[in-house]
C-alpha cells in the first residue's frame, strides 16, 4: 500500500492556503502536519481523504499491483457518532458500514486478524465498562477514545486523523500514541494534523503556514 500526494493545493473562500504539496508514504510510514489555527491542516486532511478536491494535483492510493482504491479511516475534529446510541451500537454500525463499503473488507490476507468486535476496541482505549452507555452520556475524553477505538473496528491500510488527541488527559495521549505505534510497526500508514506533540518519533514533517 502506498499514498501518493503529487503536488495538491488547498483553497477556501477563495483563497490558497497551501499548494505544491508532494509526499509518498509507503508502509509503516507516517507524516505529521503542523501550522497555525487557519493555515489549512484540516482543509489538507480532508482532500487526502476524499471529502474536498483539490484545487490542483492528485491524491492516490495504491495498493502493491499499482492499483488506485478507497483505502482510508478518517477522524475528524468531530467524532461521528450518535448521542442517542450506545458506544456498542455505534461501533457496531461503523463496523458494518465500512465492512461493505465499496466492497472491500479488509485489505490483508486474513480480514478476521486485523479486525477488532465493540467490547475488543475498547479494551484497547481502556474503556470496556462504557460499552452499554448512550455516547452523549460520556465525558469529552471518553467520547475522543472511542472515536479512536472505531479506527480499530475494521481495518484501514491509512489513518487520517486531525488532533486525535484533542480533549484527552495525558494517560490517554500516551495510550493513543502505543496504538499509532502498534498501527504503523503493523504496516499501516499514519497521516495526523496536529497542534502538539503526539509522541511519535520518525514520521515525516509538513508545516504549512507561515514558518515555525
Amino acid at each position: 500500500m502506498r499514498l501518493v500526494v503529487d503536488k495538491i493545493a488547498g483553497t477556501r473562500g477563495g483563497n490558497v492556503l497551501f499548494s505544491d504539496i508532494s509526499v509518498v508514504l509507503e508502509r509503516g510510514q507516517g507524516l505529521i502536519v503542523t501550522g497555525p489555527n487557519g493555515s489549512g491542516k484540516s482543509t489538507l486532511l480532508r482532500i487526502v481523504a476524499g471529502l474536498m478536491r483539490p484545487s490542483a494535483g492528485v491524491v492516490s492510493y495504491e495498493d502493491d499491483q499499482g492499483m488506485v482504491v478507497e483505502a482510508c479511516h478518517y477522524l475528524g475534529a468531530l467524532n461521528a457518532m450518535k448521542d442517542q446510541l450506545t458506544v456498542r451500537e455505534n461501533l457496531a454500525f461503523w463496523a458494518a458500514h465500512l465492512s461493505i463499503e465499496n466492497g472491500r473488507q479488509t485489505h490483508g490476507d486474513d480480514a478476521e486478524s486485523v479486525r477488532r468486535s465493540p467490547e475488543t476496541a475498547l479494551e484497547a482505549v481502556r474503556l470496556p465498562h462504557v460499552i452499554d452507555t448512550p455516547f452523549g452520556y460520556l465525558s469529552t475524553g471518553q467520547k475522543r477514545r472511542v472515536a479512536i477505538a472505531r479506527l480499530l473496528c475494521v481495518h484501514r491500510p491509512v489513518w487520517l486523523v486531525d488532533e486525535p488527541t484533542s480533549g484527552l488527559d495525558k494517560a490517554s495521549e500516551g495510550l493513543f500514541a502505543d496504538i499509532a505505534k502498534s498501527y504503523l510497526a503493523s504496516g499501516g500508514i499514519v497521516v495526523a494534523a496536529t497542534h502538539v506533540d503526539l509522541g511519535l518519533e520518525g514520521l515525516q514533517q509538513l508545516h504549512i503556514g507561515e514558518a515555525p
